[in-house]
């Protein structure tokens, strides 16, 4: 399993957080990458979303910017765009697999939701409500163990069936963290929608939209690497190597993994 991460080749480190610095929160230290990567993310963003207009290619969207917003949430150096697409290139049989999937469970989970709700409506029967309740639950899980599908896809060598075992196991693990971004999430993209629906000028409503095309998408990805690498670096990575301590001391050195 050496050499089981893909990103230990970079010639340099780009700006980032001090190595010597005072911890701080999480929060504070998101916003900090956030800012100091924003004009590299603007881009990427933009490609990502042109990337993922036809739905079939949103897997390899999301792999390209996850390795992206992995780098920067580690506070490694990261190529950009030169990044996004070698990703890409390098996983996009299973990205693209594992978005086709996706698109799937959720276009299902929509229509069994809808028959669900509307059959209560009809009847209202426990049964058609808890149909409806088991449904958004699995919704929402399966939401959650997607924050750690594509992290998974470019880090790990894995048969895609692993993968999404093991997304769902650490959904669960990793329940409160992935409840507190997938809350955040939403406030955000509420925010924005009242923002740009509010806008009393259609000029100042297209400017808002852009905006947000060209920001969303980066702080989304960047956002769930602060919840989702912790959380494959305990349960996956440290007990590896705790079972091969000798196994690649200084690319774990580089990536901050060990002193």
């Amino acid at each position: 399993m050496a050499g089981f991460f893909g990103f230990f080749n970079y010639e340099k480190e780009g700006p980032g957080i001090a190595k010597d610095a005072p911890k701080k929160k999480t929060f504070i230290i998101f916003f900090e990458m956030l800012k100091i990567n924003f004009w590299k993310f603007v881009p990427i963003s933009f490609v990502y979303i042109i990337l993922s207009l036809p739905i079939v290619t949103n897997g390899i969207a999301n792999a390209g910017i996850t390795n992206v917003a992995r780098n920067t949430a580690r506070d490694k150096h990261s190529f950009g765009m030169s990044d996004f697409f070698e990703t890409i290139k390098k996983n996009w049989k299973q990205s693209l697999i594992a978005g086709i999937v996706n698109a799937v469970i959720t276009v299902l989970a929509f229509f069994a939701a809808r028959f669900y709700y509307r059959s209560y409506a009809q009847a209202e029967s426990f049964l058609w409500l808890a149909g409806l309740g088991v449904t958004l639950s699995l919704l929402l899980l399966f939401t959650f163990a997607k924050y750690y599908i594509w992290t998974m896809i470019i880090t790990f060598d894995l048969p895609l069936f692993t993968i999404y075992k093991n997304g769902f196991k650490l959904a669960i693990a990793n329940l409160w963290r992935n409840f507190v971004v997938g809350t955040l999430l939403m406030l955000t993209y509420a925010l924005y929608f009242c923002v740009v629906y509010f806008l009393p000028y259609a000029i100042a409503w297209v400017m808002a939209a852009f905006f947000a095309i060209c920001t969303l998408p980066a702080y989304r990805f960047l956002m769930i690497q602060f919840a989702a690498f912790p959380a494959i670096k305990k349960y996956m990575i440290d007990p590896y190597y705790k079972e091969h301590p000798d196994l690649d001391i200084e690319k774990r050195k580089n990536l901050g993994l060990i002193d």
